[in-house]
């Protein structure tokens, strides 16, 4: 909950206000409700005669189509998840389909209907379905689509390009995917080096089984594996042995060798990426290799690397991530194409994100937040009926977050800017915290930057973080980032609670700090959460000289990582590219996320707009060191 002068406010603000306090709890729960959350979990795992028995025993249960949902989902899937082929449920389907048209679970049951479909290739159903499928946010049904293109004699070339668009990530190929390559690349849809290249960028994931059926076998296929397993040593082998390869095959292997170097952050990726370079074959290479093919440059300073690097990517690759439109931006300008380099932190400068936000900097704007637009009284009374939000309601009550999160963005779609921050204060009166900012943040043109960087629990934390003098607008934007204030959430490893702190690390900190009657049970207490990871946060920026950008890397990773990071630096780096450069995804993009939240949190609590690029500071090499912090 928030502060009672926080809660206060809310309920002063219409008479109606007064019910949205008294949220569905999990002591409303009925024996029914349990018995539907165990149905759920057999769903899960496909178990049909189980999901067929807990659903016969929900006569009349509120949530009919959830429970019809659950007991027909299973006859579609076996149980290792593959879609079925055969057509028992097929009847079951589409009179679900037909009585709970238009609902976010219809959506659902059509996405599972599609797979099925697909493997089925039947092509005449699955292209009638298809247009329906609202969120079309599938890998492998957008997989099949293609095949049922090619399958229907539409120009291989033309169904060729879409996949491209399609294939860049392997770990949602699926077996409509490792069949789609192989079927284009017979009818000339893509070349046999590009087919090699995609099961290469499975192969480079781990996914080896993938790879040989995507791609068939690669040449480099040993130098993949042991620049994995060694990089270094892989690099100095093929330096000697690169000739007696083909062209294409030494670019790619470079490729992969660079791939890896730079993961480890070892000096030499730059080198073995502007061999390929000068070779060529950008377009076979992985999305990893395209994207590590400009850290590295920008680890080594090497901004001509990094404009070839950028310029080299596949599109789709290339617009996704507003880092490489800023990162070619600062490679123009680095050349003395400062007009060119003003137009690329343009297309992005009215991005609220952290590269958005450096942006914004280099056109010497400041990130400030923008003007508050209010919402009426009447127009937060009327999100409270709104049927995916009182269903939503009651699933995170079940702790549903999955089926919850699904009935309310499903409610969010085709919302005004005014709508949504409607909703996202309706969410705060009702303190679901995560819903408050993941619906602020979808506003385009109206904003209202307190629902987007909340401060729940301030009465709690402000005392805590003034004691040990902590940054209150950093702290706010890492529990943003670690739990969106859900106060119960947990991680698959073992963190818990709104900081995210790991029972080890817990213990820890409660004895550094003379925590006496400290036991794991109390974590889930928000109080002793606050405090154990304010205090864990504070020790980490201390033990890394007080620099945000190794701390924040600290909190996810671990001070012994994030220092490992640092000693890798041959000269003082900007914290940008140290940040860009963090060999885990989760880690850079946690970084990126709570630093530029931190700006945003200033903002909207002190009314002080501060530099990105001063948070960032610049990271200079250290000498290896032994710390005791877990």
């Amino acid at each position: 909950m928030g502060s009672p002068s926080q809660a206060a406010d809310a309920v002063k603000k219409s008479s109606q206000a007064k019910s949205y306090v008294n949220k569905v709890t999990a002591a409303d729960l009925t024996d029914s409700d349990r018995t539907f959350m165990e149905l759920r979990e057999a769903a899960k795992k496909n178990d049909v005669p189980r999901t067929q028995q807990l659903a016969a025993s929900l006569v009349n249960y509120p949530y009919d189509d959830y429970v019809a949902y659950f007991r027909i989902k299973p006859q579609l899937f076996d149980s290792a998840g593959g879609a079925r082929a055969d057509t028992i449920a097929d009847s079951q389907v589409l009179a679900f389909l037909n009585q709970y048209q238009g609902s976010a679970l219809a959506d659902r049951m059509r996405n599972d209907w599609l797979l099925v479909l697909g493997k089925r290739k039947d092509w005449a159903r699955f292209d009638a379905e298809y247009p329906k499928f609202v969120l079309d946010d599938d890998t492998q049904v957008k997989c099949y689509a293609l095949q049922a293109k090619l399958a229907q004699g539409e120009n291989p070339t033309k169904v060729g390009i879409d996949a491209r668009a399609v294939l860049t990530d392997p770990r949602y190929y699926g077996q409509a995917c490792q069949e789609l390559v192989p079927a284009l690349a017979g009818a000339g849809g893509l070349s046999p080096s590009e087919a090699k290249a995609l099961g290469r960028a499975a192969s480079e994931m781990g996914f080896d089984t993938m790879a040989r059926r995507v791609g068939g076998e690669d040449p480099i296929a040993d130098i993949v594996k042991a620049a994995k397993a060694d990089p270094a040593k892989t690099y100095k082998e093929f330096s000697r042995n690169a000739a007696r390869y083909s062209k294409e095959n030494q670019a790619v292997a470079w490729g992969v060798i660079g791939q890896f170097l730079a993961k480890s952050l070892d000096s030499n990726a730059d080198d073995a990426y502007r061999l390929q370079q000068e070779l060529g074959y950008n377009e076979l290479l992985s999305t990893e290799s395209q994207e590590w093919k400009v850290r590295a440059g920008l680890r080594a300073k090497d901004w001509t690397l990094v404009k070839g690097g950028i310029e080299g990517m596949n599109p789709a690759v290339r617009t996704k991530d507003p880092a490489w439109t800023y990162w070619y931006g600062r490679a123009l300008a680095v050349s003395g194409q400062n007009d060119k380099a003003r137009e690329n932190f343009e297309l992005i400068a009215d991005q609220f994100n952290f590269y958005g936000q450096l942006a914004r900097e280099e056109l010497g704007k400041s990130n400030h937040a923008p003007a508050k637009t209010k919402v009426t009284d009447q127009e937060i009374d009327a999100m409270a009926t709104r049927k995916g939000f009182v269903r939503g309601e009651r699933l995170y009550a079940m702790n549903l977050r999955f089926e919850g999160n699904r009935e309310w963005n499903w409610e969010l779609r085709n919302m005004s800017d005014k709508q949504l921050l409607a909703s996202a204060e309706y969410a705060k009166r009702i303190s679901l915290y995560d819903r408050v900012v993941n619906t602020a943040d979808r506003t385009k043109q109206e904003h209202d930057f307190s629902l987007r960087y909340p401060t729940p629990y301030r009465d709690e934390l402000s005392p805590i973080a003034k004691q040990i003098d902590l940054n209150l607008a950093w702290t706010y934007g890492l529990i943003r980032q670690e739990s969106r204030f859900i106060m119960n959430a947990s991680s698959s490893v073992g963190a818990s609670g709104l900081m995210q702190v790991m029972p080890n690390t817990a213990k820890y900190v409660a004895k550094k700090i003379g925590m006496t009657s400290y036991t794991n049970e109390r974590l889930s207490d928000t109080g002793t959460n606050l405090t154990l990871g304010s205090n864990y946060l504070n020790m980490v920026l201390g033990d890394l000289d007080g620099s945000w950008v190794l701390a924040s890397a600290a909190y996810n990773a671990g001070p012994s990582r994030s220092k490992a990071w640092r000693e890798k630096l041959t000269s003082p780096t900007e914290g940008a590219i140290f940040v860009e450069t963090i060999p885990f995804n989760e880690t850079r993009t946690y970084v990126k996320n709570v630093l530029a939240n931190a700006t945003y949190y200033s903002a909207v609590m002190n009314g002080q707009v501060q530099s990105l690029k001063q948070r960032l500071g610049v990271i200079a090499p250290k000498v290896a060191s032994q710390s005791e912090l877990p």
